[in-house]
């Protein structure tokens, strides 16, 4: 999206730090090496996915990767509901991936240069609720963790947390900035932010190449019970627990 948006001259390659408060032609007229840039210009994910046609792929980016993350997020929750047991974070984690799906989604169908409001509302609920997100996944993979292998992944994690959080606040301060500059800073990291949360979401792969039919039946159960779920409700309603089994055996 940012290589169209570039190619058709609608922003200026990040490598640029030279703006302007006005220029006499639009930058998608301008020809030869030195280009004008003003504002308008800054490679911000927004800016690169405003004008035809790379308005349409970030539209069908949007809701893909909608899709994606609504996906991951219900498959980490029944893998957790499988593995161990259901709990707040988990629950949280759902719930929160699944806000920032729909963020996600009114991002990408409201583009900036249409519907400024409806896409900073789009933008103020999916990265925010993306940080949350990985923060919680953080914090969960912590708390089950049992071998070194998954602390490991929970170490990874934490790192990606860490450096997304502070590439969130910077390209928020940043653009909140009237500098030149600062507002081509806070593209790059806004572009930063976005890599490091795909990479986060990568990182699920160590999880679910463990996925068995089991998983799918947490699903299929709308993720009631886990496996000590089902001990605990064997017991309640007065069945045999696993030391009554052997006595009865």
């Amino acid at each position: 999206m940012y290589a169209m948006a570039l190619y058709n001259q609608h922003v200026c390659p990040v490598d640029n730090w030279l703006y302007n408060q006005s220029c006499e032609e639009e930058l998608f007229l301008q020809s030869g090496a030195d280009l004008c840039c003003t504002l308008d210009n800054v490679p911000l994910i927004s800016k690169c996915g405003a004008l035809p046609p790379e308005s349409c792929f970030f539209s069908l980016i949007c809701s893909t990767g909608s899709f994606m993350v609504m996906m991951i997020v219900l498959l980490r929750y029944a893998h957790v509901i499988e593995k161990h047991q259901n709990c707040v974070l988990n629950t949280a984690s759902l719930s929160t991936g699944w806000i920032c799906a729909a963020g996600l989604i009114v991002l990408g169908n409201f583009q900036v240069d249409n519907a400024k409001v409806l896409h900073y509302v789009g933008a103020g609920i999916a990265f925010p609720t993306s940080m949350l997100f990985v923060c919680l996944q953080s914090a969960l993979t912590y708390r089950l963790a049992k071998t070194q292998g998954e602390y490991s992944v929970a170490h990874l994690r934490l790192c990606l947390t860490l450096l997304s959080f502070v590439a969130l606040v910077l390209s928020g301060v940043f653009f909140c900035q009237e500098s030149f500059v600062l507002q081509h800073a806070s593209a790059i990291f806004e572009w930063v932010f976005c890599v490091i949360i795909i990479l986060f979401y990568g990182t699920f792969a160590f999880e679910f190449a463990g996925m068995s039919e089991a998983t799918m039946a947490v699903l299929a159960r709308g993720g009631a019970l886990g496996p000590a779920g089902r001990e605990h409700k064997v017991e309640a309603l007065g069945g045999p627990g696993p030391h009554q089994s052997e006595n009865m055996l």
